[in-house]
Order: C-alpha cells, then sequence, then structure tokens
C-alpha cells in the first residue's frame, strides 16, 4: 500500500463514518508505511488520539485499507516526537495531549458537531435496544427531568453515538431556547486543561455549568485523570442541583470503568443506567434493510438479489459499523464493475471482512478470559476443587466453548481436566437455567461474551 492509495481512501471513509467524524478523527492521520508482516503503521497527532482511533475505527479502517492491500493484518499508531522522528505507540498518560475538535457547536459552545444523519427517525430499534431507545426519547422529549443522569453504554458499533446525537437534535428542534451542549469525554479533558494553562478556570466554570442539557460521550477516559475527574464531579453536581438534565455514554457500565472514582461511579449510577446489548440477527437485517432503501435513491439501477442481506446479517454480528461500511461498499463495487449485487460479489469484495469475522475463538482463550474475570487461578478453574467459587467458573467457561467453538462435548471435557462429557453437558445446562432466573450471572456471561468476539 502507498501513501497515494491511502489518499484515495479517504472519500470511502468519509462516506462510511460521516464527514464530522472524518475531519475530527481520520483526516489528521497520515500513512507512514507497510511492514513485511502486514502492519500498517499511522501517524496520530497524540497518542490518546492514536488509542481513541483505534478503538473506535479501527475495525472500519483494516476492513477499508485491506481492500488495496489484502496482506494488511493490523493496524499500529504512532506519535510524531517534538523533534519530528516517530515515537513508539504508547497509551495517552497526559491530559494535555488531547485534540480538539476541529469544528466548534453552534452558541460557541466546546461541543462536538453533530451529525444530522443521527436522528430517531434512522434508528432502527430492536430487542437488544429497545430499552435504550425508549429512554431516550424519554430524555428528549424535555419537560421534568426523570432519569438524571441517563447512562447509556454498549460495545462499539451498537448506537450509543447515534442515541446520544439523536437526543440532542429532538432537544434542540423543540426548544431552540435550551442550551444544549454535546461533547466527547476527551474534548472536556482538553477544555479543561486549556483553561489550567490560560488561567481561565472561572470562565470554564460557567460555561460548563450554565447550560440545559450536558451530554458527555465516552466517559470512560476520564478515568484515572484526577484532576479532569475532580472538575467533572464538581460540574455534575452543580447541574444535578440546578435540575439540569445531563446524559453520559460509555463502552461498560459505570462498575467496569476501571480508574474511576468511587463518588464518580456512584454518581452515574444514581440515574438510569441502559445497557446496549449487542446486535441480534433481526435487528441487523433490519438495519441493513433500512440502509439499502437510502441506498436506491443514489444507485437506482443496482439490483440486489434474495438472500445477499440475510447472509451479511448472519456473518457479520460483532460490529454494526463494520456491518454498514460492508453494504457501502457492496453498492460501490457494484456500480463501478456494473453487477447486481448477488453472492459472487459479496465473496469478491468482502473477501477481507468475511475472513475477519471468522475469527476462531479458542478454548485456551475462553478459559483465561474467564479465571481472569474471577480472579482465580487457570489451575483452579480446571482442577477437581468442586467448590463453589471455582465451580461455577468452570462451568460457565464450560457453556462459552459449546456456544463459541465447534469442539465437541468430549473434546472439551478433556480440557477441562479430563472430565466426562456429561459434566460439561450438565454445566451447560445450568448456566443456561440460571441465566433464566440470575441476573448477575447473565450479565457476566454476556460480557464475557463480548470480550471474547471483540
Amino acid at each position: 500500500m502507498t501513501r497515494e492509495q491511502w489518499g484515495a481512501l479517504q472519500e470511502q471513509i468519509c462516506n462510511t463514518i460521516g464527514q464530522n467524524n472524518y475531519k475530527t478523527w481520520i483526516k489528521p492521520l497520515s500513512f507512514v508505511g507497510i511492514s513485511d508482516r502486514g502492519v500498517v503503521t499511522l501517524n496520530a497527532p497524540t497518542s490518546f488520539f492514536g488509542s481513541y482511533v483505534s478503538q473506535n475505527f479501527g475495525d472500519m479502517l483494516l476492513a477499508q485499507i485491506s481492500t488495496m492491500a489484502p496482506q494488511v493484518r493490523r493496524i499500529a499508531y504512532e506519535v510524531a516526537a517534538a523533534n519530528g522522528a516517530a515515537a513508539a505507540p504508547s497509551p495517552a498518560t497526559e491530559v494535555e495531549e488531547v485534540k480538539p475538535a476541529e469544528t466548534p457547536a453552534p452558541k460557541e459552545l466546546p461541543g462536538a458537531p453533530l451529525d444530522a444523519r443521527f436522528t430517531f427517525d434512522t434508528f432502527v430499534v430492536g430487542k437488544p435496544n429497545e430499552l435504550a431507545h425508549a429512554a431516550a426519547k424519554r430524555v428528549a422529549e424535555g419537560g421534568p427531568v426523570t432519569f438524571n443522569p441517563l447512562f447509556l453504554y454498549g460495545g462499539v458499533g451498537l448506537g450509543k453515538t447515534h442515541l446520544m446525537h439523536a437526543i440532542a437534535h429532538e432537544l434542540s428542534a423543540r426548544n431552540p431556547q435550551l442550551t444544549v451542549l454535546y461533547l466527547s469525554a476527551e474534548q472536556f479533558m482538553y477544555r479543561f486543561v486549556q483553561a489550567l494553562r490560560e488561567r481561565k478556570m472561572m470562565d470554564f466554570k460557567e460555561m460548563f455549568r450554565s447550560v440545559d442539557v450536558l451530554m458527555v460521550d465516552d466517559v470512560q477516559f476520564i478515568a484515572g485523570k484526577d484532576s479532569t475527574q475532580e472538575e467533572f464531579f464538581h460540574t455534575f453536581n452543580a447541574l444535578v442541583d440546578q435540575n439540569k438534565q445531563i446524559i453520559i455514554s460509555a463502552d461498560r457500565a459505570p462498575d467496569e470503568i476501571k480508574d474511576l472514582e468511587n463518588r464518580i461511579r456512584s454518581r452515574l449510577q444514581s440515574g438510569l443506567v441502559v445497557d446496549l446489548h449487542p446486535t441480534d440477527y433481526e435487528l441487523r437485517l433490519g438495519i441493513l434493510q433500512s440502509k439499502v432503501e437510502t441506498y436506491r435513491s443514489m444507485y437506482p439501477s443496482l439490483e440486489i438479489e434474495n438472500g445477499v442481506l440475510e447472509f451479511l446479517a448472519h456473518r457479520i454480528s460483532t460490529n454494526v459499523r463494520v456491518l454498514e461500511g460492508a453494504l457501502t461498499r457492496l453498492f460501490a463495487f457494484a456500480s463501478l464493475v456494473g453487477k447486481p449485487i448477488n453472492m459472487d460479489l459479496v465473496q469478491d469484495s468482502l473477501s477481507d471482512v468475511l475472513r475477519a469475522s471468522e475469527r476462531k475463538i479458542s478454548i485456551d482463550e475462553i478459559q483465561r478470559k474467564v479465571a481472569e474475570h474471577y480472579n482465580i487461578r487457570l489451575s483452579d478453574m480446571i482442577g477437581p476443587k468442586r467448590v463453589r467459587t471455582f465451580a461455577r467458573p468452570r462451568q460457565i467457561a464450560m457453556y462459552l466453548c459449546k456456544q463459541l467453538t465447534s469442539r465437541s462435548l468430549p473434546e472439551i471435557g478433556r480440557r477441562f481436566g479430563g472430565r466426562d462429557h456429561t459434566t460439561v453437558m450438565h454445566g451447560v445446562r445450568r448456566i443456561e437455567e440460571l441465566r433464566q432466573s440470575d441476573g448477575q450471572i447473565d450479565e457476566d456471561v454476556e460480557m464475557l461474551r463480548r470480550a471474547l468476539e471483540a
């Protein structure tokens, strides 16, 4: 892959994620090179910036790059040092490194621009997200504050940001006089650090505490940043005391965000906490059907054969953004070659995406993840001890092995200390029963499954 090819991808990337996201997060990246091992290196303004892009747009970028360079397996992000040399990629540790959004929101507030596509009308509702959608609609109606804060959480590409933008659009449309401020957690940090540097903390406090609605996306990024957490806590309290609405999103529940202060965690849990569950087949199919209707106006002559959408909804199951990007690529490819969208075209144009969706989860990986989650030794989990501290995680691991791998019950049993296949069957059935009656078990299993499929 060359710099010219990277440049040629920009329009496609912009169409996939929207102009605002493209300007803020992709345009500042520059292509460095590609190694013999299939690793593409991109230069990012800061390590925090690179980490954010990797987490939120990494799958999409890898899929797009693979269309021009099929040998690519991974993307690495490096940061330019002060002398112009490249520094090794590393997690951001300094708040000062956060890059602001390029486009300010109306009323000169330090917010992020809203994406016009992200409205309630374009949000496809299904069982995994119906509660989050209902809660968002209720808050968007305005009126007396009932859920404060509304905390939305879920994995990448499940619709958190879409709902946040939809709420902001609806609130502003219903009451143009409202001061609605939407921004990401890193923008909040940047403004805070900037105010400290310029000795304008009073202006900062007045700005953030005078809004009617505060919306903070990806709040997990303030974890571990002590000064920023302190200011966020006081801003939160000031707005709640004024009965102003607060809406927060994150990639996990408040009690799962590492290095988050307990008092902030407690505040975030004091309102309505809603999980956007991973999409099911029906919801993914609905999303694809909705997108097809949009594309028909752009490509009126293209035909899409029966079974294509069903195939995509079944095969690409972990990330809606990747799913939508795959459909975008299909329509673009079909229009270029002048062919109908059929299964042959799917295999030709989406081979990299389909390969990625076939990532095999191993029994070893499941055992390690479950043991780590329950803070027990791997040897104890697969060993002979039958105390519940080890037995329940063992059964959960067996259940996940049955659900996420193609291994037979006897083989799973052998990997758990040579147990009989009937023991595995019992463990699987027990977890299926507990998922219906024990909310904590169900939540643990779902979280582990998400982590393994990510």
